[in-house]
């Protein structure tokens, strides 16, 4: 099936080349062609790699002697033409770094920027005459000489007084931005004039020129923002903002960017955020470069986590901030002093081992203070189970109600749900096994800060390979679970395996809402989705509303998944997933097309965060 289904895909890319000729002659068929036999030989058994970068980047992303007429042909229609300040840093420079850096700028097919250069009293004198030189025989090139050394961020304030720009842009003073860079910066600003700070996707270039690591971002995630500085470059700020803030803080060198993007996002609204899915930096990797070696800048991740927590200081946030052996940021929120009561929802069938494995966990493993357990009996018979819920009658914080219709796993809970006085809710399978004692504190210091939704844990399988770590929206059709299967001990996609951040939407096999929010978002749907997807819908409804639905991986429990309900083994069973699939896409559609959480450079065929062919972004110069 997955053969006739690439061989329908590449039949659609061929008629799409007949048309790019009669439009477009012989230049648009070779074009197309090109496509076509790259495809083709892409989906051979022998030849498919799918994280082939090289070929994806001059594929989909470098821009084409075509598609640069276009470009031009398109800015002389925009309706503003925003002027960009390139800020670049520099101190005794590498010659040949720099002036590709300087070239990159040049080169760009959108020519309404300037290049302001602030050199921090280099000691190298070819330096110096080379920034002369460009100063010299480039109007839009401007330098200032400091006479002091005081370091990079007092350097980029230098280069931002000279700004005249109504935007400005970090670049370092060894890395390039692609030609396109400024033109999908001043298209995107057209397209949403709202726009206060615009950041891009980016890769890393060797000194031979090979492009690497290609860092395909989601759209703004405050979450992940806060585990790490997924904005980095390329990124773009509205410079009057920035004079607003006083540029760069002195004392955060290392991460000045970080600190500067953290203090600029708590002056405008989310909405004024704004990701462009394309590559338009090359961050330059080198022996000395921190995109080459992590830590061979510590002093950078100190600044960092100061940066973070000052910033959560300034929000009347009250958490503490780490910085992760992976160099990433995990930010841990208090808990009040009188914790919120929580209902841990378990509806279960016949499944006593598993049942007991559970329940067993989450009274010996469990620290937080204020729980109860409520295990929703869906007409067990099995004597053993039975007996168990005999056992459990003495253990005050455990209730066992009976639902006796046929299984709906969202009308099961949604009743439950009628028996809960306390202010928030886990739901939780009973073939899920507790790993970390502060698994559901950990979900409730998220679940109570304001606007947040639902909460998602790490979920295990039991050989050690990941099974829920988010979900995406799109994989597979409907949604699948971002990293399934990853080996313990695997960071995944940038360390997104094992940071905080948003999602979609996250599984109810271990889920926190609070009662309030579960309600206003009426509930799982039990009239189109008895079994599969409730949980996703249910987050999207809860997203629609206005909240952020977390993904914690320092919740941690072992998933020993489809143990009690099975798979979709017969033709009753297939029909009704079939219903439940065609509700989705058809409540679902934008979402499922375009995850916010997610990039359209990225596959959604698998859930690898491997390369999409082609990608699905919605960028066109229509």
């Amino acid at each position: 099936m997955t053969f006739i289904k690439d061989i329908g895909g590449l039949k659609s890319l061929f008629l799409k080349t007949i048309k790019e000729f009669r439009e477009n002659g012989i230049s648009g068929i070779l074009t197309k062609t090109k496509h076509f036999l790259y495809h083709l030989n892409l989906h051979s058994k022998t030849n498919r790699h799918k994280n082939n970068y090289k070929a994806w980047l001059k594929l989909y992303n470098k821009p084409s002697s075509k598609k640069r007429m276009k470009m031009k042909d398109l800015i002389n229609t925009f309706s503003f033409s925003p002027k960009f300040s390139i800020i670049m840093p520099t101190y005794n420079s590498n010659i040949t770094w720099l002036k590709k850096a300087i070239e990159s700028a040049n080169n760009q097919i959108y020519t309404n920027w300037e290049l302001c250069i602030a050199d921090d009293s280099s000691s190298d004198s070819r330096c110096i005459e080379e920034l002369k030189y460009y100063e010299k025989t480039n109007n839009r090139i401007n330098v200032v000489f400091r006479k002091k050394n005081g370091h990079i961020s007092e350097a980029s304030n230098s280069a931002i007084k000279i700004a005249t720009g109504d935007w400005i842009i970090l670049l370092d003073h060894d890395d390039l931005l692609s030609d396109d860079a400024l033109f999908w910066l001043a298209y995107t600003i057209n397209k949403n004039p709202q726009a206060c700070l615009i950041y891009s996707d980016e890769d890393k270039i060797d000194s031979h020129g090979n492009h690497s690591e290609p860092y395909f971002k989601c759209d703004w995630n405050y979450d992940l923002f806060l585990s790490q500085n997924m904005i980095n470059h390329l990124g773009a700020y509205k410079l009057n903002i920035i004079n607003k803030i006083g540029g760069f803080r002195k004392g955060f060198e290392g991460s000045q960017d970080y600190d500067l993007a953290l203090r600029f996002i708590e002056q405008i609204n989310e909405d004024q955020i704004v990701h462009i899915p394309r590559i338009l930096y090359h961050w330059r990797i080198h022996k000395n470069s921190t995109a080459e070696i992590s830590n061979i800048k510590p002093y950078a991740f100190t600044a960092a986590q100061t940066a973070i927590k000052e910033h959560l200081l300034r929000k009347g946030v009250n958490a503490d901030v780490n910085t992760l052996e992976n160099n990433m940021y995990r930010v841990k929120y208090h808990l009040p002093e009188d914790m919120p009561g929580v209902s841990i929802i378990i509806p279960t069938y016949n499944n006593y081992k598993m049942l007991k494995t559970c329940i067993d966990s989450i009274l010996t493993k469990t620290n937080y203070p204020d729980y109860e357990i409520i295990i929703v009996n869906n007409n067990s018979d099995d004597k053993y189970t039975l007996q168990y819920f005999n056992s459990l009658s003495n253990i005050s914080n455990i209730k066992i109600i009976d639902d006796s219709r046929e299984f709906n796993f969202s009308s099961i809970n949604n009743r439950a749900v009628e028996h809960v006085s306390n202010e928030y809710i886990c739901f939780l399978n009973d073939d899920i096994e507790v790993i970390t004692p502060d698994w559901l504190s950990e979900m409730i210091s998220f679940a109570i800060q304001p606007r947040v939704g639902a909460v998602g844990a790490k979920l295990w399988y039991f050989n050690g390979t990941l099974q829920h770590g988010g979900i995406i929206a799109g994989i597979g059709g409907v949604a699948g679970h971002s990293h399934k299967y990853l080996p313990k001990g695997n960071e995944g996609y940038f360390c997104r395996a094992n940071i905080i951040q948003s999602f979609s939407a996250v599984t109810a096999a271990c889920m926190v809402v609070s009662k309030s929010i579960f309600e206003e978002a009426e509930g799982f749907n039990e009239s189109n989705l008895s079994i599969a997807f409730n949980d996703v819908d249910l987050c999207l409804k809860i997203q629609k509303l206005g909240y952020k639905n977390i993904w914690t991986p320092y919740a941690e429990l072992y998933h020993h998944e489809s143990a009690s309900r099975g798979t979709e083994d017969n033709k009753v069973k297939q029909i009704r997933f079939s219903k439940e699939i065609e509700y989705m896409k058809n409540t679902w559609s934008e979402q499922i097309n375009n995850d916010p959480a997610y990039s359209p450079n990225l596959s959604i065929n698998d859930e690898d965060f491997s390369l999409a062919w082609p990608p699905r972004t919605t960028l066109s110069m229509d």
